[in-house]
């Protein structure tokens, strides 16, 4: 019984010891931009334990946005901890889109009211990565991130920190 309680004991520290430590990615930071509509603007800042914040700025919560929503305060920041399995399929899209040699600007400026995506990678080695994404069309892949960021407003749980 000594033994097993020792193996269990074990096991637990070593899975949480292990968690997303040897992350190649020490922040991971997507921000969307308004456009002439309804676009949400949001910016999303992820860390490697999961942590994240959340800073809401227009159009991220009302089901019926209207154009009066610009002449209120900014809807707030937020904090929490991104669930496993999200955090480990952004880490698998983020290696999927070969992130270092991707371009750094996609889009074309001639329409004028089309939101902009950034995506901002810093690297555990120092370096970092930054896209700019006119139009949020640069790639598949890319438009993948943009949608999987933008779900993560609703799909993970937020606490209001002002």
């Amino acid at each position: 019984m000594k033994y097993l309680l020792s193996l269990f004991t074990f096991i637990f520290l070593f899975s949480c010891s292990s968690q997303n430590i040897n992350s190649k990615y020490s922040e991971i930071e997507y921000e969307a931009t308004p456009c002439f509509g309804f676009c949400p603007v949001f910016k999303i800042t992820i860390n490697p334990d999961r942590t994240a914040v959340f800073e809401a700025e227009h159009f991220n919560f009302n089901d019926k946005p209207s154009k009066d929503e610009f002449s209120k305060p900014r809807e707030g920041s937020f904090k929490g901890t991104i669930k496993e399995a999200d955090y480990n399929r952004l880490i698998t899209l983020l290696n999927d889109l070969d992130i270092r040699n991707a371009k750094d600007k996609y889009g074309e400026k001639n329409i004028t009211d089309l939101p902009t995506s950034y995506l901002r990678v810093k690297f555990a080695d120092g370096s970092s990565k930054n896209i700019e994404d006119y139009g949020k069309r640069g790639s598949e892949k890319l438009s993948e991130i943009y949608k999987f960021f933008e779900d993560l407003r609703h799909n993970q749980q937020w606490t209001k920190v002002n």
